[in-house]
């Protein structure tokens, strides 16, 4: 059999930093029999600087080819003046939105190493395992019309339209009920229904996937203001979340911050089944591209390493690997590793990026 493609974007900023980690994860797992056809390519500022487009035709059609996309982050503040649709960020919506990965997943998980950096007292985040799952291509952020136009009065009006349909909601509500059954089986489904009529049709439709397709998952309703609150107030009662793109966008960073920092946060986008049964995905971390500290060695790859492991569990069927990698990672933050985002009061001097990216692979390899 062919050995499973992965297509690497590293992107902007500390992307290339974060992602060159990576590759020594890809390195020792060959040690252990484990190899992927890896091929890289350009994407953000990165594709700009050499094709005038933050994603090119060529890069999108590897993109839709290859089983997984691991992307590192898009963004430099030299491209600020470009027009919108050819900026970093427009390269990763046109990614997204055209091999259509509609369900985000946002894990938010607190290593018990790191629960004094979370805002929140140890005793409220300590265990803390949330999966959020985001509707990523439709919503809000993509609906028509919209734009800015004079308002004939002698101002201007900015226009936005949230639209959902009910396929829409219903994949990626089967997306959230297939995700709680591998994990504690509840999903709590988050929208505006008192308000907005497209949360009104949102409850309604993934009410029906559960009567009608996962009866067995236990379900529950919430206003997303009020999901904001109780993940502040108590997000241990939280299992899986689904909600719109919106929401998701929102309480996904709400719920990253619960974790202590944004270097530790994976996240997979992923759609429907391609012809050999894996889904269509894209793995990136949750953080930027940090061009502040570029170059400097100072970047945490941890983000970036989880996405891995996301990837070796959903694209690749490898979950004993990734369980492996995620330990990996436990053990060297419970041996005292940090990069400078984690070293909080503690003193002493920070792990390099690949100082982090050595350790792992050390505890791997134990």
């Amino acid at each position: 059999m062919a050995n499973p493609s992965l297509l690497i974007l590293p992107g902007d900023g500390i992307g290339p930093e974060v992602m060159a980690e990576v590759r020594k994860v890809i390195g020792w797992l060959g040690t252990q029999g484990v190899f992927f056809d890896v091929e890289e390519g350009l994407i953000g500022g990165a594709s700009y600087d050499v094709h005038g487009v933050p994603l090119s035709d060529g890069t999108l059609e590897r993109a839709q080819a290859v089983d997984a996309v691991l992307l590192g982050a898009v963004g430099a503040p030299k491209y600020a003046g470009v027009d919108y649709a050819l900026r970093p960020e427009a390269g990763l919506l046109k990614i997204r939105k055209e091999m259509d990965l509609y369900a985000n997943l946002r894990p938010a998980q607190c290593f018990e190493a790191l629960a004094d950096f979370s805002s929140l007292k140890r005793e409220v985040v300590s265990g803390l395992d949330i999966m959020i799952v985001r509707e990523l291509t439709s919503g809000i952020y993509f609906g028509e019309p919209r734009g800015i136009q004079d308002d004939n009065q002698g101002g201007r009006v900015g226009i936005n339209t949230q639209r959902y349909t009910t396929a829409e909601i219903r994949r990626v509500a089967r997306s959230a009920f297939e995700m709680a059954r591998r994990r504690n089986n509840r999903v709590c489904s988050m929208e505006k229904s008192n308000v907005m009529e497209s949360g009104i049709l949102w409850r309604e439709e993934v009410q029906w996937v559960h009567d009608h397709e996962y009866p067995d998952v236990e379900l529950s309703h919430m206003y997303a203001d009020n999901g904001a609150m109780q993940l502040v107030r108590n997000p241990r009662q939280f299992d899986v979340i689904v909600t719109d793109n919106l929401f998701g966008d929102l309480l996904s960073d709400a719920a990253a911050m619960l974790t202590g920092s944004l270097g530790m946060l994976p996240s997979a986008s992923l759609g429907a089944p391609m012809a050999n049964g894996r889904p269509k995905a894209l793995y990136e971390p949750v953080h930027g591209s940090a061009p502040d500290i570029a170059g400097q060695g100072k970047a945490n790859p941890i983000a970036t390493i989880l996405s891995f492991a996301m990837a070796l569990r959903y694209s690749f069927d490898l979950g004993d690997h990734a369980t492996r990698l995620e330990q990996a990672v436990e053990r060297v933050l419970a041996d005292g590793h940090r990069t400078a985002d984690l070293m909080g009061v503690e003193g002493g001097t920070p792990l390099s990026t690949s100082q982090m990216g050595d350790a792992i692979v050390a505890a791997l390899a134990r």
